[in-house]
């Protein structure tokens, strides 16, 4: 029997005894309660039950649930979910929720947004979770601006969003911690001239990092106002959870900032972490510039990062970047690395990193202990092969998923480079 009929024939067993199969199989349930609560997709559960080693399959079309306010179906939301975005391809995973969160806005066209989403793959459903605000323009606040007010020194919505919104490179992050979605929201709007537009007087506004922190139980923004030390405000930086930490970093390495600053989310203060290069190498010649694309590995404690066509790993413990692997720029041995047309995720099971390539419709895989790169081969259903795809790994279900709009598509990485 074939690989695909094999699949077929496992997946039509397991449809057929659904309501049979164990807890863990049937839906992997959160560790809170969350809002919306949604009902597993029986069929759907059963093909990812049956999805063995390094198969893959399409599930079929998400559901799209939530609150379609008039800019959400003015720009079809209702229909065609988020969908990836320019510079905003980030999805962060969280595993309280058991779903992966997901904002940003694109650089113009067709719009420039401040909604949240978070997806349920056992359901099969985008849930929309903040409808967005008024549509803002390239550089200013959109055509419609009544909706923005000035007050306490910061331009927000008057449901309490971000009014000025960027794209979110790497600048994304959940921080389990506080069950809360992290955004380094920065965009090279002239804000003085904003504030001034919406009555305010340009002295009073906040001159810190735009970091805005979302509760995707509540639909929740709040501006996380600091004191003290902080890092530059660096477009394209690096913001990731380390669990030895307990808190996220922010990492740049170009002309706006150099270095890797540790976010002290219950006291709102910044530390710098004095990250070095390995050997007495600079800090510049040995850490990723912007544009880059990494995760954090908790059994090795250190950032996994991809720029171009070169890796580099952060030793959490000595503070230290280190560039483990170059290859020439038109190379094929390793995948090229950037946060308009990759994302690179941990596979826990395994202990290596996943690494999608939209552009080159390409999966590869990462193995953190020998910097070995291998392209990966899915059998059974072709990855989508659409514009604006998303994609994040799902713990739970132990697959790597990639969303064409509504269609999903799950791949079982079998560990082994398959």
């Amino acid at each position: 029997m074939s690989r695909s009929k094999l699949l077929l024939f496992r997946i039509g067993v397991l449809a057929s005894v659904g309501c049979f199969l164990p807890i863990s199989v049937q839906a992997a349930s959160p560790s809170v309660q969350v809002t919306p609560v949604l009902q597993a997709d029986a069929a759907v559960v059963a093909v990812l039950a049956a999805l063995g080693p390094g198969e893959a399959a399409l599930l079929g079309r998400a559901r799209l649930i939530g609150d379609f306010n008039d800019v959400a179906r003015r720009f079809d939301l209702h229909r065609t979910g988020p969908r990836g975005r320019d510079y905003s391809i980030k999805m962060v995973w969280a595993e309280d929720r058991g779903r992966a969160l997901f904002a940003g806005a694109n650089h113009g066209q067709p719009h420039r947004l401040n909604d949240v989403w978070e997806f349920d793959l056992g359901a099969l459903s985008w849930v929309l979770r903040y409808p967005p605000d008024n549509p803002r323009s390239y550089a200013g606040l959109g055509d419609d601006p009544s909706d923005v007010e000035y007050r306490n020194g910061v331009l927000a919505t008057r449901r309490g969003g971000p009014a000025v919104v960027g794209h979110t490179w790497w600048g994304l992050a959940y921080h389990p911690r506080t069950r809360r979605l992290l955004w380094m929201n920065l965009w090279g709007s002239n804000l003085d001239k904003l504030v001034v537009q919406r009555g305010g007087e340009p002295d009073s506004r906040y001159k810190g990092l735009p970091l805005w922190s979302f509760d995707p139980e509540t639909a929740h923004w709040e501006l996380l106002r600091t004191t003290g030390a902080a890092p530059r405000a660096a477009f394209a930086g690096m913001l990731e959870y380390i669990d030895s930490l307990g808190d996220v970093v922010w990492h740049a390495n170009n002309w706006q900032m150099r270095g890797t600053w540790r976010f002290d989310i219950q006291n709102l203060r910044w530390y710098d972490l004095g990250a070095k290069g390995q050997g007495g190498g600079s800090f510049a010649a040995e850490s990723p510039a912007p544009e880059q694309v990494g995760y954090y590995d908790p059994r090795r404690d250190i950032l996994v990062v991809q720029r171009g066509r070169a890796t580099y790993h952060f030793d959490v413990r000595t503070r230290t970047w280190s560039k483990v692997r170059e290859e020439d720029k038109d190379g094929q041995a390793v995948p090229d690395g950037h946060d308009a047309w990759t994302t690179f995720v941990h596979h826990p099971r395994s202990g290596h990193g996943l690494l999608v390539d939209f552009r080159q419709n390409a999966i590869w895989s990462y193995r953190p202990d020998t910097h070995e790169w291998r392209k990966l081969e899915p059998n059974g259903s072709s990855m989508p092969a659409g514009r604006k795809r998303l994609a994040y790994l799902d713990p739970l279900h132990d697959v790597l998923v990639v969303i064409d709009g509504i269609d999903v598509w799950a791949y079982r990485y079998s560990g082994t480079g398959s």
